[in-house]
């Protein structure tokens, strides 16, 4: 009997996530259809892909970006409806023939759409690290209403999503892995010396610079403890990190009992994007496996919390719960842009949450506007930090 084909729509298309699951789907045209594609901008890239795919839909963040498509390529893609801005991104998402959808946009701008995506009852590729670290509960609350699903795309999400695989085991922790990024071994001096280009000096993953930044200062384990906590259901306090440097073990789960379960791989995305996918089934990935024929080295060490503040900001964030976790997140997003900009130095990144999450009373925000307002408020509040900081002359 040949398989089901699934509807697909991909928010997010033209980036990293979006390309990696269009190579799952030309790997399965028998097992895939795109129904919708999703990005930020007009491009001849996206319209390679509309040409490539026959999508229903294609769907532009701005209203202006969609014009510029419809008047570009519209007349050479008959049957493709277009559609811009918020409304367009949550029709795309909420498109009747996508049984799944991948949440690959980037920043604040996928939490409506991943929202309308849960109400709709879809099964979620989650990519978006905001849509539960700003808005946690009122995704939580969407998926339980609708009985939507969220399927991990991360990585380490990923790997616990496969170690738990549906278990009712007692859990006594969940184990993060890190990488310990750049700085693992620096000394106090180098960090507080770090350029940017040193700072993007990722060893083992190719990433943007923003979550490369984040991996320097490993606020993206941070952030990834408090997606945990959503996508898991599990306390705080029973979600670790573990600097394991070798970037081979993604993530592990401690049951009760003391038995830890690991998930090993390769260091490429492909594979939790095809988890995704393809979830309960395993499908071959095309990628060359682990060695294990072959002498294996894997170390394990305590983050430093000198060394990485921000993964303890993170945790406070987690443990006062409400709109706290979003007030992180907007911080961070300022103060990593400062530093990239070369306005303020490595440390300051730290520097500007931590002032930001303590000037800050949180509030258990009901809907996305709740959570606009305090990501709103920590913007600028950490804006003003950072041009506390910039010297007059560089202004």
């Amino acid at each position: 009997m040949s398989p089901e084909i699934r509807g697909v729509s991909i928010l997010g298309a033209t980036g990293s996530i979006g390309s990696t699951t269009l190579e799952v789907v030309d790997r399965y045209p028998d097992r895939f259809r795109v129904v919708a594609l999703a990005a930020g901008r007009a491009s001849d890239r996206l319209y390679s892909l509309c040409e490539r795919h026959r999508p229903e839909l294609v769907a532009l963040g701005r209203e202006e970006e969609a014009e510029k498509f419809e008047h570009a390529y519209g007349g050479r893609l008959p049957g493709i409806a277009v559609a811009g801005g918020p409304g367009g991104l949550e029709r795309a998402a909420a498109a009747p023939g996508a049984g799944f959808v991948i949440s690959g946009i980037v920043g604040a701008a996928g939490l409506r759409p991943t929202l309308a995506a849960l109400r709709a009852g879809k099964v979620v590729g989650l990519a978006n690290k905001e849509s539960l670290v700003a808005a946690g509960a009122v995704m939580a609350r969407a998926a339980t209403a609708s009985g939507a699903r969220l399927i991990p795309v991360d990585s380490e999400h990923a790997a616990i999503h496969q170690c738990l695989a549906d278990r009712r085991d007692p859990v006594r922790r969940l184990w993060l892995t890190a990488s310990g990024g750049p700085f693992r071994t620096a000394s106090a001096a180098e960090i507080a010396g770090a350029t940017p280009e040193h700072a993007l000096r990722h060893p083992t993953w190719q990433m943007g610079p923003k979550i490369t930044i984040d991996s320097a200062t490993m606020m993206n384990k941070g952030l990834e403890m408090i997606e945990a906590r959503w996508l898991f259901d599990q306390p705080p306090e029973a979600i670790r990190v573990v600097v394991h440097p070798e970037s081979i073990v993604h993530s592990m789960v401690e049951f009760e009992d003391g038995s830890i379960l690991a998930q090993l791989g390769v260091t490429h995305m492909r594979t939790p994007v095809q988890y995704a996918l393809t979830w309960p089934e395993r499908l071959p990935t095309g990628l060359a496996p682990l060695a294990l024929d072959q002498p294996l080295d894997l170390h394990f060490e305590p983050p430093d919390p000198d060394r990485f503040p921000c993964l303890r900001l993170a945790a406070e964030a987690l443990a006062a719960g409400g709109d706290a976790p979003a007030v992180l997140n907007a911080a961070n997003e300022v103060a990593v842009a400062a530093f990239l900009d070369g306005r303020i130095p490595f440390p300051g990144i730290p520097s500007v949450v931590g002032e930001t999450l303590a000037a800050h009373s949180p509030a258990e925000p009901e809907d996305l506007e709740g959570v606009a307002r305090a990501d709103a408020w920590a913007r600028a509040y950490a804006g003003d930090l950072v041009e506390d900081r910039v010297p007059a002359t560089a202004r």
